[in-house]
């Protein structure tokens, strides 16, 4: 395989991570908004400063718009992160790539404890009261449906035409 071909693929892998977690961090992020402002009355700005409060503590509720910014970008972050582990996993195995709608959901759920019993259970928000059962439904259903699934989608059509080309270059 030429080095051309070679860069190719390499930057074509970045975009397809980078594709699933903009898609997944979006849907996630209209649902945060959507269901956080309609079943607790939260409003957008402080969804978002709560996300940034992972890092910076309570301080990110004082910081006004940059704290909402840092917020976003920090949830479109992980949403990146998650797919670029997605895409790692494909690596190693492949069924996720034949079975997107068993594999998302089940990646879905990996990234809601991961993101619940690990990434905020170690960061600096603020004590919170335990989810009422609907918000931890949505939660889950965010995870399966905007998380997992669009990532688990995305990679295995992208791995498909990966695959294909590596085939014609071969």
């Amino acid at each position: 395989m030429t080095s051309h071909k070679r860069n190719s693929l390499n930057t074509s892998r970045y975009v397809i991570i980078l594709e699933a977690g903009l898609l997944a961090g979006l849907l996630d992020g209209f649902d945060a908004v959507a269901f956080a402002g309609w079943y607790r009355g939260v409003p957008f700005a402080r969804i978002f400063q709560f996300i940034a409060s992972g890092a910076i503590g309570t301080e990110a509720f004082q910081l006004g718009w940059a704290g909402v910014t840092l917020g976003i970008c920090f949830h479109f972050t992980i949403a990146i992160g998650a797919a670029a582990v997605f895409y790692l996993l494909t690596r190693r195995w492949t069924w996720p790539l034949q079975a997107p709608f068993i594999a998302g959901p089940i990646y879905g759920v990996g990234v809601f404890l991961f993101m619940r019993y690990v990434v905020v259970a170690l960061s600096a928000v603020p004590p919170q009261p335990p989810s009422k059962p609907l918000a931890l439904v949505n939660l889950v259903f965010s995870h399966i449906f905007f998380v997992g699934i669009p990532i688990a989608l995305i990679i295995g059509r992208s791995a498909s035409a990966e695959i294909q080309t590596m085939r014609r270059v071969a």
